[in-house]
């Protein structure tokens, strides 16, 4: 088997590509920066390339090179985890600069899409694709506009995609739960003019009620790796 990871630099990208390489799988990471930790610990089994998912254009140049597909020849079996994103920008409609909701678009809809795409296009035995999503795809929340719209993007991709059913290949967008990472300090810190819900993020903290990275992780691959996965192409992780 082997694994693509995006946003595998920090947070719960680092957290599920460790959970794979633990397993023996061959990763792939597609971030901005490296990952010294896992490159360190797992040299054989770790492949980084630098990408700025947001920079469309250099996405599509990768894809129509030769990395990705050298990659993925030798693999019967392969996984794509489209864990990159962004929460940013927070805040009203009209409160939100035009270049920062094309950079998110770009990051949590077209990337996703794109390399869900060409693993489809890929002849192997069986292909998996698990798009992170989020409970905000589908429960919408003032002043998280895009990042609402942009995570039902990737459920909508997910239900389509399943209906076309096509053989070896099966989808799921996963809402992970409320993990503790950069993207709630962000949301923590958003100025309450541009995020009213900002309290809410604060007391799941201090109540505890903020998962760790690595159990999310490990409930991830868990259930990407389950027999079951894709029997339904939206879903909450148990």
């Amino acid at each position: 088997m082997k694994a693509i990871v995006s946003g595998h630099s920090r947070g719960l990208g680092a957290a599920i590509a460790a959970d794979l390489l633990v397993r023996g799988v061959e990763v792939m990471g597609l971030a901005r920066r490296s990952n010294a930790v896992l490159q360190a610990r797992f040299p054989q089994l770790l492949v980084q390339q630098a990408l700025d998912l947001a920079d469309t254009a250099a996405l599509l140049d990768w894809l129509q090179g030769p990395v990705l597909r050298d990659f993925l020849a030798s693999g019967d079996d392969v996984v794509l985890i489209n864990n990159a994103g962004v929460v940013r920008p927070v805040g009203a409609l009209g409160q939100l600069e035009p270049a920062a909701i094309a950079a998110a678009v770009a990051i949590n809809v077209s990337a996703p899409l794109m390399l869900a795409s060409a693993l489809a296009a890929h002849p192997c035995r069986e292909r998996r694709i698990l798009h992170v999503s989020s409970g905000a795809g589908r429960d919408a929340y003032a002043g998280w506009g895009v990042y609402c719209a942009t995570k039902a993007a990737l459920d909508h991709h997910a239900r389509a995609t399943a209906q076309e059913h096509r053989p070896g290949l099966r989808i799921c967008s996963v809402a992970p739960g409320v993990i503790d990472t950069d993207m709630q300090a962000e949301l923590r810190a958003a100025a309450p003019d541009r995020f009213a819900l900002r309290e809410r993020f604060h007391a799941l903290q201090r109540e505890g009620h903020l998962a760790t990275p690595e159990d999310c992780a490990a409930r991830l691959v868990a259930f990407l790796l389950a027999a079951q996965f894709g029997a339904t192409p939206v879903a909450v992780l148990p």
